[in-house]
C-alpha cells in the first residue's frame, strides 16, 4: 500500500480505518521506523480486542524484528498496562487501540522507554516520514541479525504495582458496578480488583471490539445510561466506566449521578498531596476552579497546562509533579512513570471511599464546587472568525480577563469560558463554568450566539 499518511497521523498517535486508510504492510513499516527514530534494541507491544489488533501488533513487531529489534509481545492489555510494561522493562512500547472510536478504527500509541510520550514533535513526524518513504520505495535493508520476538504476560506484575500503590485491604467492603463497555476493562478488572473487598457487579466485560452493548466512549452520556441504571438497582456504592482500551476511567456515585473528572481530579490530588506534602499537581485548563483551590487548601502548588497529554506528561516531567488531570477524565502519576493510568484513579476513589463511612456524593460534594456546562460542540464554518468575534465581545470588559493558552479563555470574578478549536474537525468546544446554574446559562447562551452567529 502507497498511502498518504497525514489523514492517519495524528498529533500523538496513529489512528484511521482498516484497512482502508492503512493495513499490517503498512503496520510492519511503521515497526522498522518505530525502531529506527527510538534507536531501540528492543521493545515491547501489545494489543486491544478490536479483530484487528492481533494481526496489526504481529506486522509491527515483524517490522522491528527486521531491524534488530528484540520484541516481547504482552497480547490483550490495556493502554496502561502496555506503559507498566515500558516503564518496568526499561523499553520503548507500541500500544495498538483506537481507544473508544468505533470497530472499523484501529492505531497506535506509542512511547519512548519509561512511558515517556511520543508526539509530533518527538519522533511521531519522524516515523511518518519514514513509513511514507519506505512505502513508496520498498522496505529498507533488514539487519544482519534480526530480532527476536518472544511472549510476556505481565497483567498480574501490572496489578500488583497498582496496588502497591493505593492500599485497599483495610477499606470497609463496598459494591461497585463496573461498565467494561466489552473493551479492555474487562480483562484488567478482575486481576487488579482480585482479593480486595469488594463485590463487583460486571457489566459488558466480554471482550468484543465490534461494541456490540454501546460506544467504548464514556464521555459521551448516553453511553453510562446502562452503568446508572444498573447502580441504582444494585443499591451499590458507586459505577466505573472505562473506554475501550481502559485508560480513562468514569464515575458515578450511589445515586448513578456522574461525578466531574474535576472532582476526582481534585480528590486524587488532595490524597497524593497528604502522601507528598508541597508537591506540584497538573491540571488542564478546562478543569474546574475547585481543583486549584484544594491543591492550594492542600499545601500544593498548581500548574494549569493546555489540553493535551504530551502537554501533561512533559509539564509533569518539568516540574516533578506528583500527579496531573485533564476534565477527560485521563488522570497521570508520577509513581506511574508520568503515564496516565484510569485504573489507578478508581483504586484511589475506592480507598477514600471505603476509608470513611459517608457517600460517595457527600464525599466528592466538598470537591465539587461549581456550576458547570460541560463540553459543547459548535460545527462552523470559520473557526478562526467566530473566535474572533468572541473575542471582541469580552476584550475590554469590566474585570475580565483574556489568555490565550490554549484557544480563547475569558475569565471574570464569577464565571470563566474556554473556547478551543477541534484540530481534526470544524468545531468550536465551549466549556463553561460558574458559581451558579443561572450564570452558565447566561454565559453559555451569549458565547453560543456568537459562535453560531453566521453559521
Amino acid at each position: 500500500m502507497t498511502a498518504d499518511l497525514s489523514q492517519i497521523v495524528k498529533a500523538y498517535d496513529i489512528r484511521g480505518v482498516v484497512p482502508d486508510q492503512w493495513d499490517e504492510t503498512l503496520a510492519e513499516l511503521f515497526g522498522a521506523a518505530f525502531v529506527r527514530v527510538t534507536d531501540a534494541d528492543a521493545i515491547v507491544v501489545g494489543h486491544d480486542m478490536r479483530p484487528s489488533s492481533p494481526g496489526l501488533a504481529s506486522a509491527f513487531a515483524r517490522g522491528a524484528a527486521r531491524l534488530g529489534a528484540d520484541v516481547t509481545l504482552i497480547g490483550l492489555c490495556s493502554t496502561d498496562q502496555l506503559y507498566f510494561a515500558s516503564g518496568s522493562l526499561g523499553l520503548p512500547g507500541a500500544m495498538f487501540t483506537a481507544s473508544h472510536n468505533p470497530a472499523q478504527y484501529n492505531g497506535i500509541k506509542m512511547c519512548r522507554a519509561g512511558a515517556a510520550p511520543v508526539g509530533q514533535d518527538t519522533g511521531l513526524a519522524d516515523i511518518r516520514a519514514l513509513a511514507e518513504e519506505w512505502s513508496e520505495k520498498g522496505a529498507p535493508e533488514a539487519a544482519a541479525t534480526p530480532g527476536t520476538v518472544t511472549e510476556r504476560d505481565t497483567l498480574q506484575d501490572y496489578a500488583a504495582h497498582l496496588k502497591d500503590l493505593v492500599d485497599l485491604t483495610g477499606i470497609r467492603p463496598l459494591k461497585v458496578v463496573v461498565d467494561a463497555g466489552n473493551g479492555m476493562g474487562g480483562h484488567t478488572v478482575p486481576t487488579v480488583f482480585e482479593g480486595l473487598p469488594l463485590d463487583t457487579v460486571p457489566m459488558y466485560f466480554e471482550l468484543d471490539g465490534t461494541f456490540p452493548n454501546h460506544e467504548a466512549n464514556p464521555l459521551d452520556p448516553k453511553n453510562i445510561v446502562d452503568l446508572q441504571a444498573r447502580v441504582r438497582e444494585e443499591g451499590a456504592d458507586l459505577g466505573l466506566a472505562f473506554d475501550g482500551d481502559a485508560d480513562r476511567c468514569f464515575v458515578v456515585d450511589e445515586r448513578g449521578e456522574p461525578v466531574s473528572p474535576s472532582a476526582i481530579t481534585a480528590l486524587v490530588a488532595a490524597r497524593e498531596l497528604a502522601k507528598h506534602p508541597g508537591g506540584t499537581i497538573i491540571h488542564n485548563l478546562i478543569t474546574s476552579w475547585s481543583v486549584p483551590e484544594v491543591v492550594r487548601e492542600q499545601g500544593g502548588e498548581a500548574v494549569r497546562t493546555r489540553v493535551g497529554h504530551s502537554f501533561i506528561k512533559e509539564e509533569m516531567a518539568k516540574t516533578g509533579a506528583i500527579f496531573g488531570g485533564e476534565h477527560s477524565a485521563h488522570y497521570y502519576f508520577r509513581d506511574f512513570w508520568n503515564a496516565d493510568t484510569g485504573m489507578l484513579a478508581a483504586l484511589h476513589v475506592l480507598a477514600a471511599l471505603g476509608g470513611q463511612q459517608g457517600t460517595l456524593s457527600e464525599l466528592v460534594a466538598a470537591y465539587d464546587r461549581y456550576a458547570s456546562s460541560g463540553e459543547i460542540n459548535s460545527t462552523v464554518t470559520d473557526q478562526a472568525a467566530s473566535t474572533a468575534r468572541v473575542r471582541a465581545a469580552y476584550e475590554g470588559g469590566d474585570g475580565v480577563t483574556l489568555d490565550e493558552l490554549d484557544g480563547l479563555t475569558v475569565t471574570a470574578a464569577d464565571w470563566w469560558f474556554n473556547l478551543r478549536a477541534s484540530n481534526t474537525e470544524p468545531l468550536l468546544r465551549l466549556n463553561v463554568e460558574a458559581r451558579d446554574e443561572a450564570t452558565v446559562a447566561r454565559v453559555r447562551d451569549e458565547v453560543l450566539a456568537l459562535v453560531r452567529a453566521t453559521d
